[in-house]
C-alpha cells in the first residue's frame, strides 16, 4: 500500500512538471521571432494584410497567448495537439509515424552505451593502472570530448562512402522501399553507435570509479580472504554496489538522448521526431514543434518516474516517504 501511495505521489509531481514544462515552452516558442502568417503567405505569393489576418483567425493566431495556451491544454487533454501549418496533416498523426523511428534510434543507442560502457568500465576498474586501463581511458575521453555530430560526419564519410559497409541515410523504408528487418537494422548501426558513444564513455567512467572504490572496501577484502574468486566479487559486491549512480546516470541521460537525436537524425536523415522537430523550429511552425516538446517531454518524465520507483525496489535503504 505504501508502495502504491509513493507511486501515486510521483505521478502527481510528474503530471505537475508536465503541465509547468508545456507552459514555459508554449510562451517561449510564441517569444520566437518572427510570424508563421507571414511565412505561409509567402509560399503562396500572397502576403497583402487581409490575407495576413485570414491565416491568423485561421489558426488562432490572433488571440491572445492566455487564451491559446488554454485552447491547447484543453485540446491536449483529448489527445488533439493541432494543425501542422506546413505540412498539412494532424500533429499527433505525424509524431505517431514518426515516433518508432526515434524509439528505435534512442532506445538502442541506451541499450549499447549501458552495456558497453558498464562492461568495460568493469573490466578496467578491476585492472586500475594497467596498461590496457590506462588505453581504454584514453579512448572514452577521446568518445567524451569529440562532438557527436563530427563522430556522424567521420562515420558517413569512412565507414559509408569509402568502405561502404553501413548506408548512410535513411532507415530502408523511404520511398516505398522495404528493406525488411535485417536492412533497418543495417541503417540503424551507424546512427546508434554515433548516438551512444558519448554514453559509453560516461557509463564506463561511472562504473570504473565505482567497481574500484568497492574493492578497497574491507567486506571485500574479507571476501577474498575466504577464497571468493575475483568474478565473484564482482558480481556480487562491486556491481550491485555501482547500480544506483548507473540508475542516475540512465534518468539523467534519458534527456540528452533526446536532444542529441535531433542532431544524430538531421545527419543520417534518420525519419524521427528530432528531425520532425528541427525542421518544424526552421519553418516555425509552431504547432508541430509544441507537439515534439510534449512527447519528449512526456517520455523524460515517465523514465525519471520509472527510475524512482526502481530506486526503492534496488535500494530497501530509501523509504518510501522520501
Amino acid at each position: 500500500m505504501d508502495m502504491v501511495r509513493y507511486v501515486g505521489s510521483r505521478l502527481v509531481k510528474a503530471l505537475c512538471i508536465l503541465l509547468g514544462v508545456v507552459t514555459l515552452n508554449f510562451v517561449l516558442i510564441r517569444l520566437i521571432p518572427g510570424d508563421p502568417a507571414s511565412v505561409l503567405a509567402g509560399e503562396s505569393g500572397m502576403s497583402d494584410e487581409a490575407f495576413l489576418t485570414t491565416i491568423r483567425h485561421l489558426y488562432g493566431l490572433d488571440q491572445p497567448v492566455i487564451v491559446q495556451l488554454k485552447t491547447y491544454l484543453v485540446n491536449a487533454l483529448s489527445l488533439d495537439l493541432g494543425f501542422s501549418y506546413r505540412l498539412q496533416s494532424s500533429v499527433i498523426d505525424l509524431i505517431a509515424d514518426r515516433l518508432p523511428a526515434t524509439l528505435a534510434l534512442t532506445g538502442s543507442a541506451f541499450v549499447l552505451s549501458l552495456v558497453i560502457g558498464v562492461g568495460l568500465g568493469a573490466f578496467a576498474g578491476t585492472r586500475a593502472g594497467s596498461k590496457i586501463d590506462h588505453a581504454l581511458k584514453f579512448v572514452m575521453l577521446s568518445f567524451y570530448a569529440i562532438p557527436v555530430f563530427w563522430i556522424g560526419l567521420m562515420a558517413i564519410l569512412v565507414l559509408s562512402v569509402r568502405l561502404r559497409w553501413f548506408p548512410a541515410s535513411g532507415t530502408g523504408y523511404e520511398y516505398g522501399a522495404d528493406a525488411g528487418v535485417p536492412g533497418f537494422i543495417h541503417h540503424l548501426i551507424l546512427p546508434a553507435f554515433t548516438l551512444s558513444l558519448f554514453y559509453i564513455a560516461v557509463y564506463f567512467r561511472l562504473s570504473r570509479s565505482s567497481v574500484i572504490n568497492v574493492l578497497h572496501l574491507d567486506f571485500v577484502r574479507t571476501a577474498r580472504s575466504k577464497g571468493l574468486t575475483a568474478r565473484a566479487i564482482l558480481r556480487r559486491h562491486a556491481l550491485p554496489n555501482a547500480v544506483l549512480p548507473i540508475l542516475t546516470m540512465a534518468s539523467l541521460q534519458a534527456g540528452s538522448l533526446v536532444s542529441g537525436s535531433i542532431a544524430v537524425e538531421t545527419i543520417f536523415a534518420w525519419p524521427g521526431i528530432g528531425r520532425l522537430g528541427y525542421e518544424a523550429l526552421m519553418q516555425r511552425d509552431y504547432s508541430m514543434l509544441l507537439g515534439v516538446f510534449l512527447t519528449t517531454a512526456t517520455m523524460v518524465i515517465l523514465l525519471n518516474l520509472v527510475v524512482d520507483v526502481l530506486y526503492v525496489l534496488v535500494d530497501p535503504r530509501i523509504e518510501l516517504t522520501q
